[in-house]
């Protein structure tokens, strides 16, 4: 028994995000991993090749906190506490940035880690082209329902120890039911490495083109 309950009130806060501006046709919207910052993100999204063909923005967690053993600011995008709420507050959040920009002909989400979800989320629904999926799995909310996606590609390292052959087998399976979805399974771990960059660059190419004819 307590003497007191807990309530949650809306308020509002400043997000952070980087540009590097491209054509304003083809936007591709990047969400970092847990304990990165945007302009990590950023860093890597610009090496993707062709990415000159894409205005690119690197969305930072809404939770800014310091790591420990170097202080340094990064951020994670939620926790299991309120977890709804926070669900609805970062969608919000997305579409507040992507509004922001003129209404591209082609938008497409990508995420690395923990952002993986947000890239599955902000797309559900959409209008976008695809969505690029590293070292993350779909969130579980999208296997209550039948999800509405655009193409995927999903990345995993084969010495992967956090989104395993079992989760990718069983994402693979949830979305092939309801879009066309191509992996990219490279030797590596929980990291980005050339030989993803260059399947994400073929697959925004793909897309890029398919605008144009």
């Amino acid at each position: 028994m307590t003497d007191f309950d807990v309530r949650t009130i809306p308020t509002t806060i400043h997000g952070r995000y980087v540009v590097r501006q491209g054509p304003p046709e083809r936007l591709l919207v990047g969400f970092h991993g847990y304990g990165e910052t945007a302009d990590v993100h950023m860093a890597q999204l610009q090496q993707i090749p062709g990415i000159e063909r894409w205005t690119a923005v690197a969305v930072q967690a809404l939770h800014p906190f310091y790591l420990n053993r170097t202080g340094a600011i990064v951020a994670s995008w939620m926790t299991s506490l309120d977890r709804e709420l926070a669900i609805e507050d970062n969608r919000a959040y997305v579409r507040a940035i992507v509004d922001r920009f003129p209404p591209p002909r082609q938008l497409v989400f990508l995420g690395f880690s923990q952002g993986v979800a947000m890239a599955y989320r902000a797309a559900t629904g959409s209008s976008a082209a695809g969505v690029v999926a590293l070292g993350g799995d779909v969130p579980p909310e999208l296997f209550d329902g039948t999800p509405s996606l655009p193409p995927v590609l999903i990345g995993r390292g084969r010495s992967e120890d956090w989104y395993t052959a079992e989760k990718l087998e069983k994402d693979f399976k949830l979305l092939s039911a309801v879009t066309s979805v191509s992996t990219c399974v490279y030797d590596g771990g929980h990291e980005w490495t050339e030989a993803f960059r260059s399947a994400a660059g073929e697959f925004l190419s793909r897309l890029a083109d398919s605008s144009i004819s």
